[in-house]
């Protein structure tokens, strides 16, 4: 069989397109949306090379438009588990000993895919089933999902290159291989990127997943998955299957092959897995990997010094950009009192600006929370701080779920720092803001960092580099993701790897080389081209 040391493409950032009026990009979308609300879907599980229905259909409907329906989905059982636990584990040789550039060359055709033929069909999915904007759209279920299939190509390749030294006559070696068993993929509904890579960054590695979505992203998970299969990943690799999660967790976690769980998703729901699989570690035939990202508690905090219009555009983008339901999204800031008065006026200016409706209309900047659960409780929240001496409802606060599950942005001004809002993850479009003295601000650093048990994103302004330099140091532990003058969402692949630690999850940095890693296990190997012949060593032989 021929051989090779073979070098992937250099992998680049997917270009965003602006959706410019008159573009072809634009022409596409509005296309590709008008055809998907025009049918209803019929979407199965996927099952080794089967396509499973069953009796009971979920039906699928927009967010923001919750009286039409994009389709149904079918919903199974413990048995369907099974079934998906058993194909990924018969898939399981054939693909791990498949040679490594072919599993290569099936994620980069998927990424080509994606950035060509099925870009505008899969955004149409995300702003449809999610309720995102065009541009929102763009940078997750295009360019973020290509940049991690791309990137975690490259990243693949760099890991296999990584060899140990050898000593003369012996030539040491590593070998990565995947997890022995299966490794399960339980993702969110916000990122269509994030469901399409926790199951393929670990298949890559030559793991077979068995994949879980949330019932509230399935409609774009089903255009996935058809990219998958279009771009030759064998049956029995990555299988979707939607059930409730305590219907899957209670088959997964006590099966003696699983080997991982790659998660995005709340903190109870992963520290409850955690909890099962620690009760049930007797039973594995290996020690599970476990990888989370989870909540967030995000924060921006300002100096004295900053530009008080850089704050505020970064709040407005930052706390209500996907309406607020990124893992990233700021919701809690601290602006010194010589700051709040353009800061606030800016930001009122911003949201008064700020048009509200369907995706439909790309002059929307704010669209629909993600189901009437989440609208329920975003409502309350601010009901409750309506209510609240402590608080001052700056703009925003209502809220209407007739046609769809809409809520305004909000801007809470508090007078207790650790008032609810200012600690507790919300997932909404709900920012608070603690207004300090300027002069208080090491003080300001401290409360900061043992506010929220969170740790994930958070962003310092100021154009002092003393301050900038103090708040690197003193929030070192308090954002796995920290932003310099910019908001604190946005990650890109390749340039600013994701996660946190605390209670946001293992901070493994999805894009990047650190979460591959945990999807093989390395075998040593030493050879010895002249072995001894006898047991004595020099020491043993007397003067």
């Amino acid at each position: 069989m021929p051989k090779g040391i073979f070098q992937v493409p250099v992998p680049k950032n997917e270009p965003v397109l602006a959706y410019a009026p008159g573009s072809k990009e634009k022409a596409a979308l509005k296309h590709a949306i008008e055809q998907a609300r025009a049918k209803k879907l019929d979407i199965p599980m996927y099952i080794g090379g089967e396509e499973v229905r069953t009796d009971k259909l979920v039906r699928l409907a927009p967010p923001h438009d919750h009286q039409h329906t994009l389709g149904h989905f079918h919903m199974g059982d413990a048995s369907h588990v099974e079934q998906a636990i058993n194909a990924a584990l018969g898939a399981k040789e054939a693909w791990a000993n498949l040679a490594w550039e072919h599993r290569a060359s099936i994620f980069l055709k998927a990424a080509e895919l994606i950035a060509g033929p099925y870009r505008a069909k899969l955004n149409a999915a995300t702003m449809l089933g999610q309720s995102k904007s065009a541009f929102q759209a763009e940078i997750d279920s295009a360019c973020e999902i290509i940049d991690f299939l791309r990137y975690n190509v490259a990243y693949m390749t760099q890991i296999y290159a990584d060899q140990p030294e050898s000593g003369p006559g012996i030539w040491n070696r590593l070998e990565y291989r995947p997890l022995e068993g299966f490794v399960f993929a339980l993702t969110p509904f916000n990122f269509t990127a994030i469901a399409g890579n926790l199951p393929t960054s670990a298949a890559m590695m030559g793991n077979t997943v068995v994949w879980k979505p949330a019932n509230t992203q399935v409609y774009s998970a089903n255009i996935l998955m058809e990219i998958f299969k279009e771009a030759g990943v064998p049956d029995g690799v990555i299988n979707l299957v939607y059930v409730e999660g305590p219907v899957a967790g209670d088959v997964i976690f006590k099966h003696p092959q699983f080997a991982g769980i790659h998660f995005t998703g709340s903190t109870g729901v992963f520290q409850n897995i955690w909890k099962t699989i620690g009760e049930n570690i007797h039973r594995y035939k290996t020690y599970p990997r476990i990888v989370g990202e989870t909540g967030g508690k995000d924060f921006i905090l300002a100096h004295k010094s900053a530009h008080a219009k850089a704050v505020a555009t970064a709040i407005t983008r930052g706390a209500f950009e996907y309406q607020g339901q990124k893992c990233s999204a700021a919701s809690r800031a601290y602006i010194p009192d010589n700051l709040w008065p353009d800061v606030k006026k800016y930001v009122v200016e911003d949201l008064k600006d700020i048009s509200m409706g369907g995706v439909e209309d790309f002059s929307n900047f704010v669209n629909a929370v993600i189901d009437e659960k989440s609208f329920d409780k975003i409502a309350k929240y601010i009901d409750n701080a309506k209510q609240s001496p402590m608080v001052e409802v700056i703009a925003g606060g209502e809220y209407d779920k007739s046609k769809g599950y809409f809520i305004e942005p909000t801007i809470l001004l508090t007078k207790d720092p650790m008032y609810t809002t200012m600690c507790e993850e919300i997932f909404g479009p709900v920012l608070t803001i603690y207004v300090y003295q300027a002069e208080r601000f090491e003080e300001t650093l401290e409360l900061v960092d043992s506010t929220s048990e969170y740790a994930l994103t958070g962003a310092i302004f100021s154009q002092d580099r003393y301050a900038i330099e103090l708040a690197s140091k003193k929030l070192a532990n308090a954002a796995g993701n920290f932003y310099i003058n910019d908001k604190p969402t946005g990650a890109v692949v390749g340039q600013q790897p994701f996660g946190g630690a605390r209670a946001s999850g293992t901070n493994d940095k999805a894009g990047s080389m650190l979460n591959l890693l945990r999807w093989v296990s390395p075998r040593t190997i030493k050879e010895t081209f002249v072995p001894p012949v006898d047991y004595k060593y020099p020491f043993l032989a007397e003067e």
